[in-house]
């Protein structure tokens, strides 16, 4: 049988997919445009008829019927290792549960905590050998489409092929099914004057030729254009960001003095604009890898001079990061950032920067804190901390005593807070 019989013999419907979908599935996807929107879409439709079914949901790029709906409970409810808006709905319902974990033990937190029978992705069409591409996010995918019994390809004709660890053989289809849905894309976010002030202080501590990883939000895309002065720059991120396109696009990023992959630029997932998507098609110089590779502390590290930038909810005057709950409410996930503040300071040069406003959006709250608030789940611990940047300074922790951590948040948080920061720093015996 040809590749095209088999692809034929395989072929139906999606009201036939989520006919395969039974009681007591545990079902999983890929993250971004690999979400399989049409098949989630109307995942609802079969609620009614099923029971103990579990969805492994992450930062959704769109809204689930399925994942809101209160009636649909003890039916299709669900688990993630990073919550999104829907996971953050449904969690006070007792509908979505979190299993912690850094993003490099993903694949096995998600196959040993309960793992997926059915794998649904959203795909590209068979290439002429044979090959479907995963090209968005490969995060944990591949390892989960292994572990699965069931696996359901969406394939997109709109989806590009992005070079990497993205290509799946035909054979592993147990079912398709064709759309044509335009591809999905970042929203455009606008820095505010202070992410833009904190954005020149984070490009101070990067030099020519690091390699960088960014996170997403307003600070990270001002600290992308920020760095477009610099040259030589490389790139090992989990995500590859419209921010790092303008990067790759402007010279900027060569990976020309990476001392690991050298020329290549690393990722694991990709969310962002045309342009982005467009720059990645089919180009081998950019590689999607799994996070159990890309996120390793210790595949990290081997870069020398790796920057880490990432963004926190609360910083304690010790410097102990919350990047991942208010209080003890979930509000997102760990993610890569233990993993890269830690491959950060085990890198020859590295450097591990959490960038901050100074304070909410209200200006009520200081995220610089004299402790984390109770139940705040700590993402980074002290001991690991490197660099804290708001648009008040930055501040240095690695090396420095519980006293200069103190002074130096203390400077860098907000004038209206500093005043209390040090009666409370003096309460807690912190000085």
């Amino acid at each position: 049988m040809t590749k095209q019989e088999l692809y034929q013999a395989k072929l139906g419907t999606l009201e036939g997919a989520l006919g395969l979908i039974r009681s007591g599935d545990v079902l999983a996807t890929p993250f971004y445009a690999n979400e399989p929107s049409g098949f989630l879409g109307r995942l609802h439709t079969i609620g009614p008829n099923v029971s103990g079914v579990k969805v492994w949901l992450g930062n959704t790029i769109q809204r689930y019927p399925f994942a809101y709906d209160k009636s649909l409970a003890g039916h299709i409810d669900i688990l993630s290792i990073f919550f999104g808006k829907d996971c953050r709905d449904a969690h006070p319902d007792k509908r979505a549960s979190l299993s912690p974990t850094n993003l490099s033990a993903s694949a096995d937190c998600v196959i040993n905590t309960l793992r997926p029978n059915v794998f649904v992705a959203a795909v590209s069409p068979m290439d002429e050998d044979g090959n479907v591409r995963m090209s968005f996010d490969v995060e944990y995918s591949q390892e989960v489409l292994e572990a699965a019994d069931t696996v359901i390809f969406e394939v997109n004709r709109s989806h590009p092929r992005f070079c990497g660890e993205t290509a799946v053989p035909i054979e592993k289809a147990s079912y398709l099914y064709e759309v044509d849905t335009p591809l999905p894309y970042a929203s455009e976010i606008k820095p505010t004057p202070a992410e833009e002030t904190i954005a020149g202080y984070v490009a101070s501590l990067v030099r020519d030729g690091d390699c960088i990883q960014l996170g997403i939000g307003g600070t990270s895309v001002a600290v992308g254009r920020a760095l477009k002065a610099k040259q030589d720059l490389g790139i090992h991120s989990e995500m590859i960001t419209s921010t790092m396109g303008e990067l790759l696009r402007a010279g900027a990023v060569t990976n020309a003095r990476k001392n690991f992959n050298p020329g290549k630029t690393i990722g694991a997932f990709v969310w962002g604009d045309q342009a982005l998507y467009d720059c990645l098609d089919g180009n081998e110089n950019v590689l999607l890898r799994r996070c159990a590779y890309v996120n390793d502390p210790f595949v990290i590290s081997r870069n020398d001079n790796l920057v880490s930038i990432n963004t926190a909810i609360q910083v304690d005057l010790t410097g102990q990061v919350c990047s991942e709950s208010i209080g003890t409410r979930p509000y997102s996930g760990t993610g890569g950032a233990f993993d890269f503040a830690y491959g950060a300071r085990r890198s020859k040069g590295g450097r591990g920067i959490i960038a901050i406003s100074s304070t909410t959006k209200d200006g009520s709250i200081s995220k610089i804190r004299p402790v984390l608030d109770p139940g705040a789940v700590v993402t980074i611990t002290r001991n690991v901390s490197d660099y804290i940047v708001t648009e008040y300074g930055i501040a240095r922790m690695r090396d420095r005593t519980v006293k200069q951590r103190v002074d130096a948040l203390i400077a860098v948080a907000h004038p209206d807070f500093r005043a209390e920061l040090r009666r409370e720093a003096e309460r807690y015996g912190l000085w």
